[in-house]
């Protein structure tokens, strides 16, 4: 009961998707690469997901429910830590077939109308236990005389179930550690969240409603953790990372259960400092309550990658 699209079929060759379905390299019992629960390609749909990156592929299989067969470009470390946690092993598994990498952007970005984009690039290592992954963010401006030495920012993203009306919502704070700044900017003022807005993320002033979709912006998870945010490419074709983890991060159940039946996940963006590290949800919703009413938080809807 297998799903090979027509984009996967491109990469993995005929022969081999024939294989898959009639069932000869069908894995049978399978954990779904998106939710992380229990899956058999003999019982229900199953879609074939099949990660590319520089120089590795590999093939997984998911709910049909949850993704819709598809390629997913990743960068090759993050392909290598999909597999180290689904063997315990550096190389991949032996169904993962030979095939040329798809163009990606392995290093996240962080675009601005009109001027080069900050790129940030992954952090050495989480600062907080609370702040489950970071990376981090150039400011854009370079010292010179005696002007103030920006300081790196580091995006901490922080995940969180947040009750939006009566459902229980999967959401993703981000919070850099010092201000943003547009590159080429003369001044230092907290560009951040002006940034997110000219990208189509919008003022959030009531978190009893959910923020808006963000057409093109979508969550990739893989192995039940978060790899990566995507963003639309700016010459179009495949999405490219806007951020991405350093290392997979682990998402609670709670938070896999609840993205398991909304299908999306809500990005909630504040500037520096505005929300801070907060050890519990229903803390980190109350952060999230001030930041709104103090009309310094911006968001937006996303589905999960591929949906």
């Amino acid at each position: 009961m297998l799903d090979v699209s027509n984009d996967v079929r491109a990469e993995i060759g005929d022969e081999e998707a024939d294989r898959l379905l009639a069932g000869d390299n069908a894995p049978g019992a399978y954990d779904c690469t998106s939710c992380r629960t229990p899956g058999n390609t003999e019982q229900e749909r199953t879609s074939t997901v099949l990660f590319v990156g520089q120089e590795t592929a590999v093939l997984a299989f998911a709910h049909a429910t949850c993704v819709p067969s598809q390629v997913v470009p990743v960068s090759e470390d993050q392909l290598r830590g999909a597999v180290r946690s689904i063997t315990g092993e550096d190389t991949a598994p032996s169904y993962a077939p030979p095939v040329a990498a798809a163009a990606h952007a392995a290093a996240p970005r962080f675009p601005a109308p009109a001027t080069p984009p900050a790129y940030p690039a992954p952090a050495p290592s989480p600062a907080s236990p609370a702040t489950a992954s970071h990376t981090s963010a150039p400011s854009g401006h370079a010292p010179s005389g005696h002007a103030p030495v920006p300081q790196q920012a580091v995006l901490g993203v922080t995940s969180g179930v947040v009750l939006v009306g009566q459902e229980a919502c999967p959401a993703l704070v981000v919070e850099p550690t010092a201000p943003i700044i547009r590159p080429g900017s003369p001044g230092h003022g907290d560009e951040f969240l002006q940034l997110l807005s000219e990208q189509g993320f919008a003022p959030v002033v009531d978190l009893s409603r959910p923020p808006a979709p963000n057409p093109g912006w979508s969550v990739l998870l893989a192995t039940g953790r978060l790899h990566a945010v995507l963003m639309p490419a700016p010459g179009g074709g495949r999405p490219v990372a806007w951020w991405q983890a350093h290392s997979p991060m682990p998402l609670s159940e709670g938070w896999r259960s609840a993205v398991g039946r909304t299908r999306k996940v809500l990005i909630y963006a504040a500037a520096a400092g505005t929300i801070g590290t907060q050890p519990r949800e229903d803390q980190l919703r109350a952060a999230l309550d001030r930041a709104a009413a103090r009309g310094a938080l911006v968001g937006a809807s996303m589905p999960l990658a591929g949906t």
